[in-house]
């Protein structure tokens, strides 16, 4: 017995490593991330963030199934960032589950579920290599933690044209970010509450409806008249000004202030010019009046300045003009109109990073202006190197479309449109406050601060139409944000900007740095795929048999030398 283990203690050896090592594998986790993209590599504020939970986590992923291959990868990527998450945190269990599957009556009831909950499932159509198949898919995730449920919809929106392995690529680039948003909703001891401003001329209900849908997924949503209120309270999360066109009174600005000394964020949203193409075709040649909202003087004293002008840009979107006529019909064609800019982000600030082109519609440049106290500044949008600035008054006009343009007078390079401004800002009303005022103040026990006392953040925008949905009022109909309709196209960066600019605002726990994660999308060649596919296939099936065979051959002919001299 003893002489058979000795002449067999290296296999045994061997198969006793190789078991442990399986043991150990499934308690420990250990992955080196090789990738060009870190796909594989979860962010340090999304680790932080998930070991918070002190309680039972429970994530059910409903994304099993037969599935096309753009799908399966969804689900590997879901899974492998599961695995991930629960290495930082033992407290989470997960498990994936086909919807579909079970008899007639359950599946029934799970949809009858799913309805309550919003949760709308994608027909997809794809061949399972007899005949096409039309499936309802769910690419939702559930988690439930403490009595309560969050979702995360794994799948972002396909709209007209997009193409659908693009669209399953943003999905996997944006897994990370949305259970770190969820997270974070979950450690959240109420739900963020978010203002519009009303009652200065600002965008309608009616065509804010999309942005505030977007924005009631997550967050409280509602609109206020500052007449109305004594202060912006703490409670307030994020307060927006959606395009005014009338002079806001001094007490307002007084208010929006004080709430910024205390930490506040806001997102202003200013148009220079009051400006319409309806106005343009009227009155043929059109000069503009300025819109004086009495903002300037905020934004100048906290480092941002709008100026009085307008940004021409080569890269644009198009307007229609009347060509010609074919009998009483007039005939129309798409022109370049310099003065709606299709704005390409060219910052790494996860706000903007790997975000479409936002289009603009005659929006000014911002400029940047040295502060009292020190403000972190940072440009967002710039219009292209392709552009120039008309200072106002400017004379508009359709004229400039019936020639073609000289690129050599476009030549005033990037200008920014969107500004972020952050740290602690010293007031607009510092030395300014008239005594009757100050005593008013401190009779409804007021105090005024001269600077902030918290780190606050402000992003100035100079235009507000990209961030408004169009309606048809006879109807009451809406589009999505950023549709063009002369184009009939979609510009999804409008979208996104503005709700990436609400989440950063209200980002406790930095998670916006995994939005910016990109993956690359690598497409096959077809053609090649066509000619040496069979050929890959069998290389692939035959190398692992040929290497076991020539291992097992190699290893049988050193023991044979080794033992044959004894």
């Amino acid at each position: 017995m003893k002489g058979l283990l000795e002449k067999h203690f290296q296999t045994i050896a061997i198969v006793a490593i190789i078991l442990l090592l399986n043991v150990l594998g499934n308690i420990f986790h250990f992955s080196v991330d090789l990738t060009e993209d870190k796909r594989f590599t979860v962010a340090q504020s999304t680790k932080d963030i998930v070991v918070q939970p002190d309680d039972n986590i429970y994530i059910k992923v409903l994304l099993d199934g037969d599935f096309p291959a753009g799908f399966k990868r969804l689900r590997s990527a879901t899974l492998d960032l599961l695995v991930q998450l629960k290495d930082n945190n033992p407290n989470i269990v997960y498990e994936f589950e086909d919807p579909t599957s079970g008899t007639k009556r359950e599946v029934m009831q799970r949809q009858e579920e799913f309805q309550k909950d919003n949760l709308v499932p994608v027909m997809l159509s794809f061949s399972d290599g007899n005949q096409v198949v039309q499936k309802p898919i769910f690419p939702f995730a559930i988690i439930h933690y403490k009595n309560k449920k969050y979702f995360i919809n794994l799948l972002e929106e396909q709209l007209p044209g997009d193409d659908e392995n693009e669209v399953l690529n943003k999905s996997m680039a944006l897994l990370e970010y949305k259970f770190a948003e969820a997270f974070q909703r979950m450690l959240a001891k109420r739900p963020k509450r978010i203002l519009m401003t009303e009652g200065n001329g600002e965008w309608e209900d009616a065509q804010l409806f999309r942005l505030e849908g977007e924005i009631r997924k997550n967050h409280m949503v509602g609109r206020i008249d500052l007449d109305s209120i004594m202060k912006i309270d703490t409670t307030i999360d994020l307060l927006i000004v959606p395009g005014p066109r009338q002079l806001v009174e001094l007490k307002n600005l007084f208010k929006i202030d004080q709430y910024i000394m205390m930490g506040g964020r806001v997102i202003w949203l200013i148009d220079k010019m009051e400006i319409s193409l309806d106005s343009i075709n009227k009155y043929r040649m059109y000069i503009p009046s300025d819109i004086d909202t009495g903002i300037d003087n905020l934004l100048f004293k906290y480092g941002a300045r709008i100026m009085p002008d307008l940004i021409m840009d080569l890269e644009c979107s198009s307007i229609p003009q009347v060509v010609g006529m074919q009998g009483d019909k007039p005939q129309t064609r798409l022109f370049p109109w310099f003065y709606h800019p299709a704005i390409a982000s060219q910052s790494a600030h996860p706000m903007v990073k790997n975000i479409d082109r936002v289009n603009m519609s005659f929006p000014s440049s911002v400029d940047t202006v040295q502060t009292p106290v020190p403000v972190r500044k940072t440009i967002l949008l710039t219009s292209s190197p392709y552009s120039r600035v008309q200072l106002s008054p400017v004379r508009l006009s359709f004229e400039i479309l019936k020639t073609s343009p000289d690129p050599s007078k476009f030549n005033n390079g990037n200008k920014a449109v969107a500004v972020l401004l952050e740290g602690k800002f010293e007031s607009a009303f510092k030395n300014r406050l008239t005594p009757e005022f100050e005593e008013t103040l401190k009779k409804i026990n007021l105090p005024f601060l001269e600077t902030g006392k918290k780190e606050a953040r402000q992003l100035v925008v100079s235009d507000s139409d990209f961030t408004k949905n169009l309606v048809n009022f006879q109807t009451g109909e809406t589009e999505q944000i950023g549709f063009n309709k002369w184009e009939r196209k979609y510009y999804k960066g409008n979208r996104d900007f503005i709700v990436n600019a609400v989440e950063y605002m209200l980002d406790e726990y930095n998670i916006m740095e995994s939005r910016s994660k990109e993956i690359k999308l690598r497409m096959l060649d077809t053609v090649k795929t066509r000619e040496e596919g069979n050929f890959w296939k069998v290389f692939n099936l035959l190398l692992p048999v040929v290497f076991v065979g020539l291992f097992g051959f190699l290893y049988m002919y050193w023991r044979k030398r080794k033992y044959a001299s004894r």
